[in-house]
């Protein structure tokens, strides 16, 4: 992994944990392609509702997080929440 993406898909893997009943359970798996890192995090089943939240808005906090941190390490990142 390269240092600055490391560094977010720590920071989803961080705040993913906190929200969650099952930290132990919790993943963040990096893929980067040219011009994007794609973070995919992964959580149990019972903890999928919580990571998402009321008509997304958790998610949707969770990417502006992310959006507003790799825009300051000049990179572009997406997060996939896989079911």
């Amino acid at each position: 992994m390269s240092q600055p993406a490391g560094e977010l898909a720590t920071l989803i893997e961080m705040i993913a944990k906190a929200l969650v009943d099952k930290p132990t359970e919790v993943s963040v798996h990096e893929v980067v392609g040219e011009n994007t890192t794609v973070l995919e995090l992964k959580v149990a089943k019972d903890d999928l509702g919580k990571i998402i939240g009321k008509q997304g808005r958790t998610a949707r906090s969770i990417r502006t997080v992310l959006n507003g941190a790799s825009t300051k390490l000049k990179k572009r990142t997406v997060l996939e929440i896989i079911e």
